[in-house]
């Protein structure tokens, strides 16, 4: 890598910051709050996708203890559609997977063996076409979708608005009464595009 290519994210980043902070004074008390932007990213494969699927409705740690089982469970511990749909239903249940959760990643690994989520085609479509393709697997919503965006395409214009997280922060950092429905986070977001991945993140660090 070059130094320009290694200076480019920090000098976007940068500019992302000064953008939220000129547009939104709340947010910008927020930012100086908790400092500098740090976001830990994943692969964009089918593994990581499979994660968080085990992640959905469960703490960090218990969730962390069955993915690690059901990677040991599989062939060098590398999790691809083949090793997945090799492992019998009754085995994955025994992992600690839930009947649905087992249901949901066995559709994910029919999916991309069949060519229809493509891993390695995701990163050149749009942030829409991206939801739309993953939201056909069964168990795969939108907010599955848009971590997946966050997390793994490294997308900086995506705002979650179905994320308790971010509802809660929101409802915290502006004094509402309640916690927002979707369409008023979006109303909300407009003055922070196109950065709102990043007004995501200081939302859910400002918990």
């Amino acid at each position: 890598m070059t130094d320009a290519a290694a200076r480019r994210p920090v000098t976007i980043m940068r500019k992302a910051i000064r953008h939220l902070q000129a547009a939104d004074p709340v947010l910008g008390g927020i930012i100086a709050r908790v400092g500098p932007y740090r976001l830990k990213f994943s692969d964009p494969s089918f593994e990581t996708l499979v994660e968080s699927i085990v992640y959905q409705q469960l703490s960090g740690r218990v969730a962390q203890v069955i993915f690690g089982r059901l990677a040991a469970a599989v062939p060098e511990g590398l999790l691809t559609p083949e090793s997945v749909l090799a492992l019998r239903p009754s085995k994955m249940r025994k992992l600690g997977l839930s009947k649905q959760k087992t249901a949901y990643i066995r559709d994910l690994a029919r999916h991309t063996r069949a060519g229809t989520v493509d891993f390695a085609g995701l990163p050149a479509l749009p942030d829409a076409e991206v939801i739309e393709r993953l939201t056909k697997v069964k168990g795969v919503g939108v907010w599955t979708a848009h971590m997946f965006l966050i997390f793994a395409l490294r997308r900086t214009n995506v705002l979650p608005t179905g994320d308790l997280g971010i509802r809660s922060a929101i409802r915290k950092a502006y004094g509402l009464p309640e916690l927002p429905k979707p369409a008023e986070i979006e109303a909300l977001g407009q003055r922070w595009h196109p950065y709102c991945t990043v007004a995501a993140w200081y939302l859910w660090r400002s918990l």
